[in-house]
């Protein structure tokens, strides 16, 4: 059913070009979407009755300068707070409530081989490090392990960070993150002490990919990729490196602006726009075969 936007376009508009401005990571584009999100303001572009398709007009002319898939005018079919981040924050809280806190199977395959699902997102650590934990430790004592991010969608960077440390030995820079301004940088490390017990930074270790992989999600499978820890197994990810904020602009809409840019200490860039290029290529339904395969032929060898 589709939500009537109830204002004009026009606040809408004014309300997101404003946040592009003020938060974008990259002010130089910032003050070119502004500009077209006005320009097609005037020329009518936006006049429609129909929130959801008012989100995705903007949607398409904020991604048209430099494809960043994170900025977004996102619709919500419920409404939601006005409070920053209210909206992303209760669809999360529903996603975890039903995957089993985002660890939703553990399985152990022939020959000793472990798959242990991550989805649908990476949820915000003080939520998600207990079933993690849980998910990973049991998994820890399998001879080789397959990480499945085909599903998943993003979530948080510190959960990316609590990851890798179970399958890393040693605390190992994993990330920088270079924030809006350019004044601020943080960087990620893995932890060097875990809850419960680590699979190990030895062991054959494999990543599925899909091209529903997307933002966290693609950080996690970089990171051990570009330290040469895993093998990503499946199809080339969706390309979004920035983290990014959301703020409510009406009560169905939510403007979604990356307020940060990942830099990799191993390849000194990140996946924006080319997505994570797997070791393996293959559909992302054969690449659980694929990888158990290739994990039994390690294994034996």
């Amino acid at each position: 059913m589709t939500t009537s936007t109830k204002l004009p376009p026009a606040l809408v508009i004014d309300e997101t070009a404003r946040l592009v401005i003020e938060h974008y990571v990259f002010p130089g584009i910032a003050e070119q979407l502004a500009d077209l999100l006005r320009r097609r303001l005037a020329e009518g572009a936006y006049d429609v009755d129909d929130a959801e398709e008012l989100a995705r007009l903007v949607t398409a002319d904020l991604q048209s300068v430099n494809g960043d898939r994170h900025l977004r005018l996102k619709h919500h079919a419920d409404p939601v707070s006005p409070e920053q981040g209210a909206a992303t924050l209760d669809a999360m809280r529903r996603d975890f409530d039903t995957s089993l806190g985002g660890a939703p199977r553990v399985q152990l395959l022939d020959g000793g081989v472990a798959v242990v699902e991550l989805a649908p997102m990476l949820f915000p650590l003080e939520w998600a490090a207990e079933p993690l934990s849980a998910a990973l430790t049991l998994a820890s004592r399998a001879r080789a392990l397959i990480v499945d991010l085909r599903a998943n969608r993003g979530g948080a960077p510190d959960t990316v960070a609590f990851v890798c440390s179970y399958l890393l030995d040693e605390r190992t820079h994993l990330n920088t993150m270079h924030w809006h301004g350019g004044e601020r940088s943080e960087q990620s490390w893995s932890l060097p002490h875990v809850p419960g017990a680590r699979f190990g930074g030895s062991k054959p270790l494999y990543v599925l990919s899909g091209d529903s992989t997307f933002s966290a999600a693609e950080e996690l499978a970089y990171n051990l990729q570009q330290l040469g820890r895993a093998v990503v197994v499946g199809e080339p990810t969706r390309g979004g490196a920035h983290p990014c904020k959301g703020w409510t602009v009406h009560p169905h809409l939510e403007a979604t602006v990356p307020v940060g840019r990942a830099i990799n200490p191993v390849s000194g860039t990140n996946w924006e726009g080319t997505g994570v290029r797997p070791d393996v290529t293959c559909a992302a339904g054969e690449s659980l075969d694929r990888a158990h395969a290739l994990a039994l032929t390690r294994l034996a060898g």
